[in-house]
């Protein structure tokens, strides 16, 4: 259906009581577990030469920064994948086709992208009104390290072959792969979140992440969606 590139990629990841997040999920999908935990990911990254299908990439919109709030699900067919509670980009066009196509939450935010040697600074404001008392604001920065073995935690948190989204009453799976997620280590040397906190999860960014790592990116290729629940009938 679509190929992208996922480049300079930050996971920030908390551990959450699975019964927290458990409302978030579509109907017919889980929180995904290790060791009776599940996590909430902060994405930053960039987006690269984005097309359709595997032809050539779409020129300028195509590209762009990407901020996304995430779980982790499993749904009855044992299909684990990721649920995303939001995606940030610079890109409204893309807001506006993949709401409409997948329904899944993308939002029109203002963001920078700055890279110093091993430094990555990513800042992103939400255009739209967030939440009472919630900042709509993210800065993330950190220093990426040597590669490393991935751990179980990497394998479980990056080996993700789809994604879950609820759309029009219906779940649906829409399958990706790609090659094996090149983990770095990575220091967080400063966190200002409030993107969790617009989409239900407060609290979480005043605390240091259970899990942190970096990625110089993957290519990665989706497939068409399928019923979550009928995986033969899209």
């Amino acid at each position: 259906m679509m190929s992208q590139l996922w480049r300079d990629l930050t996971f920030l990841h908390w551990v959450v009581d699975p019964a927290l997040v458990a409302h978030l999920m579509p109907p017919g999908v889980r929180p995904d577990t290790l060791d009776g935990r599940t996590y909430v990911g902060l994405i930053p990254f960039r987006m690269v030469d984005a097309g359709l299908g595997r032809g050539p990439a779409v020129p300028w919109l195509g590209t762009f920064l990407e901020t996304n709030v995430r779980l982790y699900s499993v749904d009855a067919t044992g299909r684990r994948g990721i649920v995303f509670l939001s995606l940030d980009t610079d890109r409204a066009v893309v807001v506006l086709g993949a709401r409409a196509a997948f329904g899944v939450p993308y939002r029109w935010t203002r963001m920078r992208y700055r890279r110093e040697g091993g430094v990555h600074t990513y800042d992103a404001r939400l255009r739209s009104p967030a939440r009472r008392g919630v900042r709509p604001t993210s800065h993330v920065v950190v220093r990426a390290g040597a590669v490393r073995e991935p751990t179980e935690l990497d394998h479980f948190l990056s080996a993700r072959w789809g994604l879950h989204s609820r759309w029009w009453g219906r779940t649906l799976y829409v399958p990706n792969r790609h090659e094996p997620w090149p983990i770095h280590d990575a220091e967080v040397l400063a966190l200002d979140d409030g993107l969790m906190a617009s989409v239900g999860l407060p609290g979480l960014a005043s605390r240091a992440p259970d899990h942190v790592g970096f990625s110089p990116g993957v290519r990665t290729e989706f497939g068409l969606p399928v019923d979550a629940r009928h995986p033969r009938r899209a």
